[in-house]
């Protein structure tokens, strides 16, 4: 409990190289890359931020990138170990096949490798069957997902991306989508596989080139028809940042995308601005077991930013509380700053208990007194990353 007649105001400015970036495109230090594609986005996958885009609200045909939102409503609607009988329909798809066989036994498992590195047609049309029933109420599922991700221009009608004129997404709704699928541990360890030997003799390597080519690529899918041309949604992570890269009708995909992620990693970068298990002060303690109790942040927070410019921090602690606080209660607010503008804000926490003193007796009425003023002293909602 902290009093309010002695409350005082304990503030500590840090200043870290870097800047922080909404989710907004903003201008680099050194000059942008040009590419060939008709449409491009290369954005931070935490953030949102986009860096670098060429024409990315355009809406166009995707190919066979659209295995991967295949992939990830299939496992969100069953299980990875569903055994799938293969029915004899599902392999008369046209167009790359992983080659099932009518009354074969696979897993589902076995079916997203096959739709990822294989790029199978004959896997969607299989995964899409097992999980939903048909291609069309799959293809349901696939759309309440994209709306569910804010995925404002897409709409999907199959789940292999075989060109149909109601199917089609844009660079920026694809960047969203490969953030949100690399989130799916089972899914992450399929797209960065770059081969496999699956039951029945089957092996498969990955279409990605980029996970060999290029430093820390760690997925995600290819694409082509002759409608569509080339599209490559990929995502490669270092130094704890990890970017997401989408073009759209490229024949010079593969450079193009190492080429973005050489720019983008020496321009930007993640900075960690507060950490969840790192103490950032020691708030005194009255009437407690203790003299004082470390302050931790509620949660950790990693800012996307610009190199070269400036992040200032500023902790916000009463000058001493009372006992009686628990491990987790808000006392503080760490507040961040770029260019003078408040960015984000997040609570400050006790690390610990704080019990009352075993010689220390408070009265109801003292106790409610503080109870309310803590609670009324930092009941402002927590401010996001902006």
């Amino acid at each position: 409990m902290i009093r309010s007649d002695f409350l005082g105001r304990f503030t500590a400015l840090l200043t870290l190289t870097a800047a922080v970036l909404g989710s907004l495109t903003v201008n680099a230090q050194t000059a942008q890359p040009s590419v060939s594609a008709e449409a491009c986005i290369l954005m931070d996958a935490e953030s949102g931020t986009v860096i670098y885009e060429k024409n990315s609200d355009n809406r166009m045909l995707i190919a066979s990138t659209t295995k991967i939102m295949t992939a990830l409503v299939a496992l969100e609607n069953a299980s990875p170990d569903d055994i799938v009988e293969i029915k004899r329909e599902w392999t008369a798809v046209e167009g790359s096949s992983m080659g099932l066989c009518p009354g074969e036994f696979c897993s589902l498992r076995e079916l997203l490798y096959g739709l990822l590195l294989a790029s199978g047609n004959d896997a969607g049309v299989a995964v899409a069957c097992h999980t939903a029933g048909s291609v069309e109420k799959f293809a349901e599922l696939m759309n309440q997902k994209a709306e569910e991700l804010g995925m404002e221009n897409s709409h999907f009608a199959n789940p292999h991306g075989l060109d149909h004129e109601a199917h089609c997404s844009t660079a920026r709704d694809m960047a969203i989508l490969a953030s949100a699928a690399m989130q799916n541990a089972e899914l992450a360890l399929i797209a960065s596989t770059d081969e496999v030997v699956l039951p029945r003799g089957r092996r498969f390597s990955n279409h990605n080139k980029l996970l060999k080519s290029c430093e820390g690529c760690i997925g995600l899918k290819t694409g082509y028809t002759s409608k569509a041309g080339r599209t490559l949604v990929s995502v490669c992570e270092r130094n704890g940042t990890r970017l997401v890269c989408v073009t759209l009708r490229d024949g010079d995909d593969w450079a193009d995308h190492a080429k973005l992620y050489d720019w983008g990693f020496e321009n930007y970068e993640s900075v960690k601005v507060a950490d969840s298990s790192e103490v950032v002060g020691t708030l005194p303690i009255v009437s407690g077991k203790v003299g004082g109790v470390n302050v931790v942040a509620g949660e950790t927070l990693r800012l996307f930013a610009e190199k070269g410019t400036e992040i200032e921090t500023e902790i916000n602690l009463p000058q001493f509380a009372y006992a009686g606080l628990e491990k987790g209660d808000r006392v503080g607010w760490l507040t961040v700053y770029t260019d003078g503008e408040e960015v984000a804000r997040l609570p400050l926490v006790c690390a610990e208990d704080v019990p009352i003193g075993d010689s220390v007796h408070l009265n109801f009425w003292e106790r409610v007194r503080w109870a309310w003023y803590i609670g009324n002293k930092y009941s402002n909602p927590i401010g996001n990353v902006i």
